[in-house]
């Protein structure tokens, strides 16, 4: 498999399975990276591997993505499909030598995300996963920020991502508890909590005290349309729509975290607010289609005086720069460095917050 970073190096042979709105956005990020060939694609939806195979001149289309991993002669590889089977799909392309960028939330809990790490190791291979939120531009503005030290030792932060009415798939394998592995945490809160730790420099999780509600779904309320959602008989409503979280973290911190699907809330709303010894700093998106808004706020004091910094911020990555920087550590040759752990320490948080939830009672992370 080619890993080398040698301009005579043949070119990266791609492939991406799952072809819904994120395995798009990695589809369209291969076939404008240098030095990447796009070969394969794999889902069960033939229009969209014919549309999509004919936009960007793909022969390998596949309807069985291990058909795809046994004949297309891969290098790398992105999952893009429904949280239950990234685990079994990132294992395969492991063990059969690929290197593999998949989708946020790593796994359905984190026993399945141990088992990516493992085989990642295993395997000497690179394994990544997709937070593609933590590429935007106010984001790396603010961790600019933070490692200046300006805002000196953060002691505690806030983070969330609350929707007004926007439960993806209402009645699909997004609201069953054993494809999903939850609800809204699991879907958008882990967005927030990759970005929050992070931001603050990785600090370890230690405990998690969490509460989770089910208002909307439950219902047929508070899908991604308007109104009531049809919703799949016999499908029920498993997970959350609503979770807060306080966390402890080593070191004597906290972070407190909320996400929400569906919300009586005037508009949709993410942030992250950083409280630091020496200043305080918060990022924020959100607002109603026709009033949005985007937010960077850092204040400290200078000389004395209070002050509000205001950082330069450039352009937002998004799934791009999530492959751009997956594609630089296939390139490395240091597959040791880039096993998935960061993002099993994520899994391990989320199910320390389940169970807190479950049991009623503060639950130790791992």
């Amino acid at each position: 498999m080619t890993t080398t970073t040698s301009p005579s190096s043949p070119p990266l042979r791609a492939g991406v399975i799952g072809l819904g709105w994120a395995g798009q956005q990695h589809v369209n990020a291969y076939a404008a990276a240098p030095g990447v060939e796009l070969v394969a694609l794999a889902a069960k939806e033939e229009e969209l591997l014919a549309s999509i195979g004919d936009a960007h001149g793909v022969a390998g289309r596949f309807t069985d993505w291990q058909q795809m991993l046994a004949e297309a002669d891969l290098d790398v590889v992105s999952i893009a499909t429904p949280t239950f089977l990234h685990s079994p799909m990132t294992v395969a392309a492991l063990e059969a030598g690929l290197h593999v960028l998949c989708e946020k939330p790593m796994a359905e809990n984190a026993t399945a995300a141990a088992r990516m790490v493992a085989a990642a190791e295993s395997a000497g291979r690179v394994l990544d996963i997709a937070f593609n939120h933590r590429q935007r531009g106010d984001v790396a503005a603010l961790r600019s920020v933070v490692e200046s030290g300006v805002l000196g030792k953060i002691y505690y932060a806030k983070a969330g991502w609350l929707r007004r009415q926007g439960i993806p798939g209402l009645g699909t394998w997004f609201t069953r508890a054993d494809s999903a592995g939850g609800g809204a945490m699991m879907d958008i809160g882990v967005h927030m909590l990759d970005m929050a730790l992070h931001l603050m420099g990785e600090p370890t999780v230690t405990a998690a005290s969490a509460s989770t509600h089910a208002e909307f779904g439950p219902l047929g309320r508070g899908g991604s349309g308007f109104g009531i959602s049809t919703v799949e008989e016999g499908v029920p409503f498993e997970v959350e729509d609503l979770a807060t979280a306080f966390l402890r973290l080593d070191g004597g911190g906290t972070l407190l975290l909320e996400s929400s699907w569906a919300q009586w809330i005037p508009y949709d709303q993410c942030y992250v607010a950083l409280y630091g010894s020496d200043g305080g700093a918060s990022v924020e998106w959100g607002g109603s289609a026709q009033e949005p808004y985007q937010r960077l706020h850092v204040w400290t004091e200078v000389a004395g005086v209070p002050a509000e910094l205001q950082p330069a911020v450039g352009p937002h990555g998004q799934h791009a720069a999530s492959v751009t920087q997956f594609l630089a550590k296939v390139r490395s040759g240091d597959a040791a460095a880039h096993t998935g752990a960061q993002a099993l320490a994520r899994a391990r948080v989320l199910d320390a917050c389940y169970a807190s939830a479950a049991s009623g009672a503060e639950v130790p992370v791992g």
